[in-house]
């Protein structure tokens, strides 16, 4: 059994009284560098500090949010790593409704009430198995796919009570890789042996990725049936509706969901997109406000949600309300970096909906100038930029807006989208000349990293990538190229950590929006003897 004397713990518990007997219970076991953490908030502000090798948290959180969307939460923005154990405390009820139901899972579940032995024992069991899959999760980090693919293959017959676990990363890999076909037949048996609603969720993305649509409805309309609390599977079948053009069938799906989980901004947040694009202004109006609510509990607030809000709201013809958002948004976010370009946009709505276009004009050329900041605005929010831009005859501010969105298009789908929207104001001509110059633009960006990368000047590279990550993280040849750049650094300057890091970042971005590339093998195995020439060997 692992000795857990040299491991860390976060306990995330809001009720007063709980984190010292339960810290007292870890001390029991060895485990005397703890933290406590009363709220999600303040778990996420810790857990961005310092990582811990387990996370002891409370299901019911209070502040609108539960231990599994916090769980969510910090797997989505990538805050803690694979390997930490997370570990749910919650009551009969609580389990009831949660377990086997996500598809990111906690590493156990601990029913209340419980002796300090239960505790130990189940985490010393969490810790056990987070210590054999650790290998395949340092594996992941480091981009090094098909080769954890080649260990959890090893390591099933090896440690056969992992086995299933060592099966879903197998499948969940494949479809990293743009493989849905390969991963298909892992989740196919799982399903037929284990019959876990993971595993059947798991078989409809694959058939999801290969546009067998038919299919996939139909084995996660099964899902909800049989299970009605699997909150994921309801997201995926709203988003197989909606890839057939089924928009009501989609909002329908996605309300039945918000029904049974009120508190999930992101699934709040797409009900009210749905809704909106469906024409059905009270559901998107009743769903922006709450996510507007609800987000102040988070650590991850939008502004893009209150032009949202602001949209259907002038779309209802309610400019008095809408304006109140504006104000709202102004003063509830002062100091994020979006808030200017957010505000502006949502400004211009109003006064273009009261009739003062001259207004409208300002603010949208405000908008236009605080893009020019890199704020992280998203690329669909640049899109409705730009699409009123063009309705107030602003050709300059569009153009200017959509070229970045062009060039940061990661495949010719994004692309094709981009510039529909200058051919749905009759702007055709314009959205081609558009597309032609994003392609000169990111061929010249990349030929000036790789000529400054010849002539020796590899910090002049890696600033000129690394300025181009940032201004267009979606585009794979970007991004593929701003890793070369550093790694040409490391191999030539000499070992940087910060470097490493952000070339382990831009490697594994690659492979997101790049699975396929043949190049990514060699990239990411030039970066492990990298690690290994500065006896840093992660692999």
């Amino acid at each position: 059994m692992k000795k857990l004397e040299d491991h860390t713990a976060l306990i995330v518990e809001p009720h007063s009284g709980m984190p010292g007997s339960l810290r007292n219970m870890l001390n029991l076991g060895g485990i005397t560098e703890i933290d406590n953490a009363v709220s999600s908030s303040t778990a996420i502000r810790a857990l961005r500090k310092k990582s811990y090798d387990l996370i002891l948290c409370e299901y019911a959180l209070g502040e609108g949010q539960d231990g599994q969307q916090l769980l969510e939460d910090l797997r989505h923005n990538k805050i803690i790593p694979l390997w930490t154990a997370f570990i749910m405390v919650t009551g009969e009820r609580s389990y009831e409704k949660v377990v086997s139901a996500a598809e990111l899972s906690p590493t156990d579940y601990i029913l209340k009430p419980f002796a300090a032995e239960i505790l130990l024992e189940r985490v010393a069991r969490a810790v056990n198995k987070q210590t054999v899959l650790s290998p395949i999760y340092e594996l992941m980090e480091n981009g090094n796919l098909r080769q954890a693919i080649k260990v959890c293959e090893d390591e099933e017959a090896r440690y056969r009570r992992y086995a299933v676990d060592f099966m879903r990363l197998r499948a969940e890999l494949h479809v990293a890789l743009g493989e849905p076909t390969q991963a298909e037949t892992i989740y196919e048996l799982l399903a037929a042996t284990k019959a876990v609603g993971w595993a059947r969720l798991g078989l409809a993305k694959t058939l999801f990725m290969q546009e067998r649509f038919g299919e996939a409805e139909e084995l996660l309309t099964a899902l909800v049936t049989e299970k009605d609390k699997f909150m994921d599977a309801y997201d995926w079948l709203a988003k197989t509706h909606e890839a057939k053009g089924q928009l009501s069938e989609a909002q329908s799906v996605l309300a039945q969901a918000v029904a049974i989980s009120p508190h999930a901004v992101r699934r709040l947040r797409k009900l009210g997109e749905v809704a909106l694009q469906a024409g059905d202004m009270n559901t998107a109006e009743r769903s922006f406000q709450q996510v507007v609510a609800k987000a102040k509990y988070s650590e991850f607030r939008d502004p893009e949600d209150h032009v949202r809000l602001v949209k259907t709201l002038v779309t209802k013809g309610d400019a008095e309300q809408a304006a109140s958002v504006v104000r709202d948004l102004e003063k509830s976010l002062k100091g994020q970096k979006k808030m200017p370009a957010c505000r502006a946009i949502s400004a211009a709505l109003v006064h273009a909906h009261t009739g003062d276009t001259a207004r409208a004009a300002e603010e949208l050329d405000a908008a236009v100038a605080a893009c020019r900041e890199s704020v992280g605005l998203s690329d669909d929010m640049k899109m409705e930029l730009a699409k009123n831009c063009l309705q107030h005859n602003l050709d300059a501010g569009a153009s200017e807006i959509m070229l970045e969105v062009m060039s940061n298009a990661s495949n010719s789908t994004a692309l094709a989208k981009a510039a529909s929207v200058f051919e749905q104001a009759g702007r055709t001509e314009l959205a081609g000349q558009l597309v032609e110059k994003s392609r000169e633009q990111v061929n010249d960006l990349v030929l000036s990293g790789v000529e400054k990368a010849k002539q020796g000047d590899y910090q002049g590279a890696v600033d000129l990538m690394g300025a181009a990550v940032k201004k267009l993280p979606e585009n794979p040849q970007v991004v593929f190229n701003a890793a070369v750049a550093f790694l040409k650094y490391l191999e030539n300057i000499g070992w940087d950590l910060a470097l490493s890091e952000q070339l382990r970042a831009h490697i594994e971005t690659a492979r997101r929006l790049d699975p396929t590339n043949p190049k990514l093998v060699s990239l990411n195995n030039h970066y492990q003897e990298i690690l290994k020439k500065f006896g840093i060997d992660k692999s």
